[in-house]
């Protein structure tokens, strides 16, 4: 039986509690909430906002993280500690939080899962991006979230355009008006991949990539209408970083697309 905890009680998390419980070979064991203040767990678990003490308190297996990048170094520092895997979906962790995760889990031989997006359309998505940036020099994406996502771009958008830019031998081809009548208008730029954020409500989470030919465009589009198109990723992730003895950084190489 693989031991659970889940940080966060927001939506995600709440959504991954209840996900984990319906699973016959993992138990949910404890939640921890380093970001909101700390209430009664009505599910009955020990509630923490501290990692160490949880983790020390319940030793967990795997550590299901998608609260904030704030967050995110404590709970890396926790799990490096107590030999407890993470799987962190977190958007906007710093570099050196990264790398500290990185080093560590090599040294001690400790699985980690860190993806920008854990729907498995959005890691075939990127994955054919990348196909398609052998064959088109211009390429743009428009991702879209709702209007409480806290970054811009998206951490997939970010990943997406590394990706596709590591397919080529040079930067891809980006226009650059000689007026702009608004600042930011052309939206930011990775590897010569325009990049353009949409926030709204009643939107979650969706990416288009569109390539730019001679003649002709190839439009890539992924949507999650809910949230509960991760739930199969963050699953899939629990069972497979306890047989991993290092980082890895998206979803991609557990499915076989890398």
């Amino acid at each position: 039986m693989i031991r659970v905890v889940i940080s966060g009680t927001g939506q995600m998390g709440t959504l991954i509690i209840g996900a984990v419980e319906d699973e016959d070979d993992m138990s949910p064991v404890g939640i921890l909430e380093p970001i909101s203040p700390i209430h009664s767990s009505s599910d009955g678990l020990p509630l923490q906002s501290d990692p160490g003490e949880l983790f020390r308190a319940t030793s967990p297996d795997v550590v299901v993280d998608f609260t904030n990048a704030e967050a995110a170094p404590a709970l890396v520092e926790a799990a490096l500690e107590y030999n407890v895997c993470p799987v962190i979906g977190t958007s906007g962790i710093a570099d050196k939080t990264l790398k500290r995760l990185r080093e560590g889990c090599a040294k001690q031989g400790l699985g980690a899962v860190v993806a920008p997006n854990f729907a498995i359309g959005a890691v075939l998505l990127m994955y054919m991006a990348r196909l398609g940036s052998q064959y088109f020099h211009s390429a743009e994406i428009i991702e879209l979230h709702h209007d409480e996502k806290v970054d811009a771009p998206s951490g997939t958008a970010l990943m997406t355009a590394r990706l596709m830019r590591e397919m080529r031998t040079s930067n891809f081809r980006h226009n650059e008006p000689a007026l702009t009548h608004i600042d930011g208008t052309r939206g930011g730029v990775e590897g010569g991949v325009g990049i353009h954020s949409v926030r709204l409500p009643g939107l979650v989470a969706h990416q288009e990539v569109i390539f730019g030919g001679q003649g002709q465009t190839l439009t890539l589009r992924h949507d999650s209408t809910g949230r509960d198109s991760f739930v199969p990723g963050v699953l899939l992730a629990i069972r497979e970083v306890i047989e991993q003895d290092h980082l890895v950084e998206g979803l991609d190489q557990l499915v076989g697309l890398s």
